[in-house]
């Protein structure tokens, strides 16, 4: 694992870089509280993956020009603007390990910045003059505030389905994963059959991502983490290890998660005993399965691509989207 995480940071380094600067470059608010608010949350520790993989999706269909980094910082204001809302939202203490811009301002600041870099995202990509890339942009925020919207809507609710559960992932993560890497065959103006293969690669790769995400609240610690273990039942998301496992526990252990659901004071007994359930269940392993399934369609996506360094980065990102969470 740190082998691949160090082949990565070799391959990635200097467009990290260079997205980097273009992030610092394009955040130009009127007020300096704005930049301010807005620079904790984009520079507390982000991989930057969604700007990348719009990079790397560019020079996979041969883009020559040098607009990608400036486009690619779509991806990572967007980004950070749900993860400002969904700290509200959430009432959540910690982001990457730091006390969320909330809690060291307050509800209305993060939530007016959260809508800054959302209509600067928007200011970026009308400078494509490209309407199928505005048109992207907008369907995604689109998107993921329609799956923040129905995540809320079924919080504490123990009868929440796996298919219930895919509706949400895949608005809330998979949709802007997916938008970077189509985005990037766009701007290279790509045949129709690459722009495909890397919607399919990016959409797979979200949903294994985000399920990958979800397991790190049952099986990481803080440090690693960024933000307290058990945040997610604390909060009231059901998601995958807890759905499956909720179909395979007995009464008697279905009753004390309803308990840890609608009470978020639980103990840490409680908590130590629900891991436990979800490992004799299955549950880790179930959604470790499903998460490694698309995984392998991601991979499975590249293959209209021929070999370079370029396909070959991608395929260690999917390896490292899930291996780095579990």
């Amino acid at each position: 694992m740190n082998d691949l995480k160090e082949r990565l940071k070799r391959l990635t380094e200097k467009d990290l870089s260079e997205i980097e600067q273009e992030i610092i470059n394009n955040l130009n608010p009127y007020l300096d509280l704005v930049k301010q608010i807005s620079q904790h949350i984009l520079f507390s520790g982000g991989k930057r993956l969604r700007p990348l993989l719009m990079v790397l999706s560019a020079r996979l269909c041969n883009y020559q020009g040098q607009l990608d980094k400036t486009f690619s910082v779509i991806f990572e204001y967007l980004h950070a603007a749900t993860l400002l809302h969904d700290d509200v939202i959430d009432g959540a203490d910690l982001r990457r390990g730091k006390p969320v811009a909330n809690k060291v301002w307050d509800n209305s600041m993060a939530i007016l910045v959260g809508d800054f870099l959302l209509a600067r995202s928007l200011a970026i990509a009308a400078e494509s003059y490209d309407t199928r890339i505005i048109k992207i942009i907008a369907q995604i925020t689109e998107d993921m505030s329609q799956g923040e919207i129905y995540q809320l809507m079924h919080k504490h609710n123990i009868h929440l389905s796996e298919e219930e559960y895919m509706q949400v992932i895949e608005r809330k993560t998979a949709s802007l994963i997916r938008g970077a890497c189509c985005s990037g065959a766009i701007l290279a103006k790509s045949p129709k059959e690459k722009e495909i293969a890397l919607s399919e690669y990016g959409y797979h790769l979200g949903i294994a991502f985000q399920m990958a995400d979800d397991l790190l609240d049952y099986t990481a610690d803080t440090n690693l983490l960024g933000k307290n273990i058990g945040a997610d039942i604390r909060e009231g998301k059901i998601t995958l290890p807890l759905i499956y496992t909720l179909k395979h526990v007995n009464e008697s252990d279905r009753r004390m998660i309803q308990h840890m659901i609608k009470e978020p004071d639980f103990s840490e007994a409680e908590f130590t005993r629900l891991k436990e359930l979800l490992i004799e269940t299955g549950g880790i392993q179930y959604t470790r399965s499903k998460a490694v399934e698309h995984i392998q369609q991601a991979k499975a996506a590249l293959s209209v691509f021929n070999e370079s360094i370029t396909r070959d980065t991608l395929l260690m990102i999917s390896d490292y989207a899930l291996e780095r969470q579990l």
